[in-house]
């Protein structure tokens, strides 16, 4: 009875199927950013960084003498103005600044050193002269010479309190001899690391030449990746730019097609569902009605019968004594007359011929037509999915001329390495490096022989001030231990008096050797000091950089001076401090000297790998779908006769508005409480006994037959709400739909063909621009880092600041002290002597 409807379902479920797996879509890896891997690059030893370690701390110490003495800023002005007139190049400028202003302005900077060295030259010409003078006093008995003592109280207190002072004098002095000796020491170790940081630079420097024909050479061989992406790209044209035109038509056609199949009340995304969900539904109509049918007339019966019953007990004679009780009459008369609510409420033998009836007319029509219809619509959908095979048909002489393009813009790169020339240039710095390196390796027995020497001349002024300071301490030693208060100053012990003899001797060495030592040390702060101040301190400040750099200082025809010179264009931005910076940050040389005005990158690769020609040809793509059929005529006429196959004739309002009545006229159990509450209020009798009887036949005639005609009836409810919905999806419009599907594939589809075919091309273009982004990148950042350059400038820095500059300056800080510090340990002395020499005369006192 229902086996059209079956067929009809069980058909579209495994036609939807079948077209889900025609219309999976392609998985294809998408185009996105290509893997051009990592530029090889070699390592660098080269740390150039210098950590002095403890005596790290004398040479802060030094740097904060250095600022109390020169606390002013950088002389740049100053400076350029020097330079320029060294160089030449200014004249008429120069003759409005005299010489006078430029020395003051050069000595209001050096005020500082001018005052120190004033200082220590007085000291070196003053105490020669001091010295003889005192041994001319001392000669004539005076100064100390006078070998007489005068007896005092305090002689005691004066001895320990001099001889404690001259003991700190002389260990302060210890200290600064120890500080110049680490010093110079520090100097002689580091000297024998500069071989290493040399060597160490010169094999960075090999580094970078032998690295970077090789790092050009994988930029040039990963012009294959990009080449083999495009290739890929051209050989599966047909699922990716086919592919994307078809999802473009899919987005209009795919709801034409969906509606034919939501004429069987399904869909495409919900095939599946909504069959099962159709079947069911009918399936539950089917129950409900059979239900339905067979109950109402069951119930029709037993409630007739319940009337019938009812009337005959209402016939006793209780209800129509006249000697009863007037209310049981009452109650019997309103019994009779609500007898007649007990009846069937819907017809539903009526509705289920009508269906019946509605399903069968056509059952032929719709057995042919739902097997002719999966035929037409798999046609549809092949053909629309046949778009990509379509695409690769047109398109083959155009993918075959790229390729050919590919392939010699391949032939082009491979030249690459010939016109930039590389392998000549590194060649010759080769070359360089080792005539250069073997030329210092010529000059190290130099330098290790001046060092040597360097080092046995600071050892000897340090020997000098050792030499006092052995006679301080011997001194102190003899005079203390020798020392016995009992003795008076003409007894005094030999120990003693060699003590003091010490003490002399160290006062003599004292005058022979200060004026050496401040004479030494002098020119040594002024050398080390200025060094530091206009050097070293600039260096790390970038001020020494902006002298460099500044414009028109070393030819006044040139604004920067290192682009001038190479590129013979001064303007470019190109500056000493801007090279040493990029080259810092181990970037590539190409970038940091500005090499595209040698050779610009950008433009041979604009010119050689993104050729016009490539952009021509792929523009020339032409496509045309006009051979894409949704639905033939014989589809159409099918469409048709289905739309008037008669399910949207039926009217499901009035069915719905019958099965709503409900089952009876009246509640059957409200009639059931109502007919008990009014035999309760009837007197005990055998009238009572029957109505109570007929009211549990009421309420099991509810329970056995209501309650479940109820149910069939709200699930052929629900069953006929959702068969009307998918009566009212039936397409009116459905070939009106296809019709403008087919006129967007066959007219309209121009405008998505020329979009989608830009973003191919678009997307063919991108690999060569990936390609030639990441070269000029490589080549800014990554080829050919320019760090040992920079590296070369920090070790020249190294070893002559923080070598050779902070330990001289340790060294003459050292020396300077304890040379500073012979002038109170002269005095000292000379006064501790006479407490532990033997004098020649005493005061005698008579009783």
């Amino acid at each position: 009875m229902w086996k059209p409807g079956t067929l009809l379902l069980l058909l579209l479920w495994l036609a939807s199927g079948e077209l889900q797996q025609e219309t999976e879509p392609r998985r294809l890896p998408p185009p996105g950013k290509l893997n051009f891997g990592y530029v090889p690059a070699g390592v660098y030893e080269t740390l150039a960084h210098y950590e002095p370690g403890p005596i790290g701390i004398l040479f802060h110490m030094v740097h904060a003498f250095l600022y109390a003495v020169q606390p002013n800023a950088f002389p740049h002005d100053l400076i350029v103005k020097l330079a320029k007139d060294k160089f030449g190049a200014i004249q008429t400028e120069y003759q409005k600044v005299t010489e006078c202003v430029l020395v003051c302005v050069a000595i209001y900077y050096e005020i500082g050193f001018l005052v120190c060295a004033a200082v220590g030259l007085l000291f070196t010409i003053l105490m020669p002269i001091a010295g003889l003078f005192f041994c001319m006093c001392r000669c004539c008995d005076n100064c100390g010479g006078e070998m007489h003592q005068r007896q005092r109280k305090n002689a005691d207190c004066r001895r320990g309190l001099l001889g404690t002072l001259l003991f700190s004098t002389s260990l302060v002095i210890t200290i600064g001899v120890l500080c110049a000796y680490a010093a110079n020491q520090n100097l002689s170790s580091q000297v024998k690391n500069v071989r290493r940081l040399v060597n160490s630079n010169m094999r960075d420097l090999h580094t970078f030449a032998n690295d970077t024909p090789m790092q050009i050479e994988y930029l040039i061989s990963q012009y294959a990746t990009a080449k083999n992406k495009v290739i890929y790209d051209l050989d599966n044209i047909g699922p990716l730019l086919g592919g994307r035109i078809h999802d473009q038509l899919d987005k209009e056609v795919r709801p034409a097609l969906d509606q034919v199949l939501n004429m069987a009340g399904v869909k495409i995304e919900r095939a599946i569902k909504a069959m099962r969900e159709t079947k069911e539904a009918l399936e539950s109509v089917n129950a409900s009605l059979e239900v339905l049918q067979d109950g109402t007339g069951k119930l029709s019966l037993n409630l007739g019968q319940v009337r019938t019953s009812i009337n005959h007990t209402l016939n006793d004679t209780d209800c129509h004594d006249e000697d009863s009780d007037a209310t049981t009459a009452q109650l019997c008369r309103n019994i009779r007359q609500s007898l007649s609510q007990l009846q069937i409420s819907s017809n539903f033998t009526r509705f289920l011929i009508f269906f019946f009836k509605s399903n069968q007319n056509h059952k032929m029509d719709k057995e042919t037509w739902c097997s002719f219809l999966f035929f037409l619509l798999s046609q549809g959908f092949s053909s629309l999915n046949d778009t990509p095979h379509m695409v690769i048909e047109q398109t083959r002489s155009v993918v075959e001329s790229v390729t050919n393009l590919v392939d010699s813009i391949g032939n082009n790169i491979s030249s690459f390495s010939k016109a930039f020339p590389v392998q000549s240039c590194l060649s010759n710095f080769t070359i360089f490096i080792n005539h250069v390196h073997a030329k210092i390796e010529d000059y190290y027995p130099e330098i290790d022989k001046m060092d040597f020497y360097r080092w046995i001349g600071c050892i000897a002024l340090c020997c000098m001030v050792v030499l006092v300071l052995a006679f301080n301490y011997l001194g102190l030693l003899c005079g203390t231990l020798g020392y016995d208060k009992h003795a008076s100053p003409t007894t005094r012990g030999c120990i003693s008096n060699t003590g003091g003899t010490m003490l002399m001797a160290g006062v003599g060495f004292s005058f022979l050797f200060s004026w050496v030592l401040m004479g030494v040390v002098t020119i040594i702060f002024l050398a080390g000091g200025n060094m530091e101040k206009l050097v070293c301190e600039p260096f790390h400040t970038k001020e020494l950089f902006k002298v460099v750099d500044t414009p028109y200082m070393i030819n006044p025809e040139w604004k920067n001076f290192i682009p001038g010179y190479m590129y013979n264009d001064s303007e470019l931005k190109l500056t000493t401090e801007s090279l040493y910076s990029t080259c810092k940050k181990n970037q590539g040389i190409y970038s940091a000297m500005h090499l595209d005005k040698v050779f610009n990158i950008s433009s041979y690769l604009n010119t050689t790998v993104f050729t016009k020609d490539v952009v021509s040809q792929l523009d020339s793509l032409k496509i045309d779908l006009r051979g894409i059929i949704l639905l033939e005529a014989e589809g159409r006429q099918n469409l048709l006769d289905f739309s008037e196959a008669g399910l949207s004739e039926i009217n499901y309002a009035d069915y719905l508005e019958e099965v709503n009545k409900g089952v009876t006229v009246v509640d059957l159990l409200s009639f059931a409480r109502e007919l008990e509450a009014q035999t309760d209020l009837m007197p005990k009798s055998n009238l009572q006994s029957a109505l109570k009887g007929h009211v549990s036949t009421l309420r099991q005639i509810h329970r056995q037959q209501i309650v479940p005609m109820e149910q069939s009836m709200s699930a052929l409810n629900q069953s006929m709400r959702f068969l009307e919905r998918t009566a009212s999806d039936l397409p009116v419009t459905v070939l009106d739909a296809i019709k403008a599907a087919q006129f967007l594939i066959s007219q309209n589809a121009t405008h998505l063909i020329n979009r989608e075919s830009r973003k191919y091309t678009n997307t063919i273009i991108g690999y060569f621009h990936q390609y030639i982004e990441w070269v000029k990148t490589s080549l800014a950042m990554e080829v050919a880092p320019c760090k040992p350059f920079s590296n070369m400038v920090d070790t020249a820095e190294i070893m002559a600041c923080s070598f050779v500059v902070d330990s001289m300056n340790t060294f003459w800080m050292g020396l300077g002290c304890s040379t500073l510090l012979l002038l109170p340990s002269i005095i000292l002395a000379v006064k501790l002597a006479k407490y532990y020499r033997r004098m020649d005369t005493e005061d005698v006192y008579d009783e």
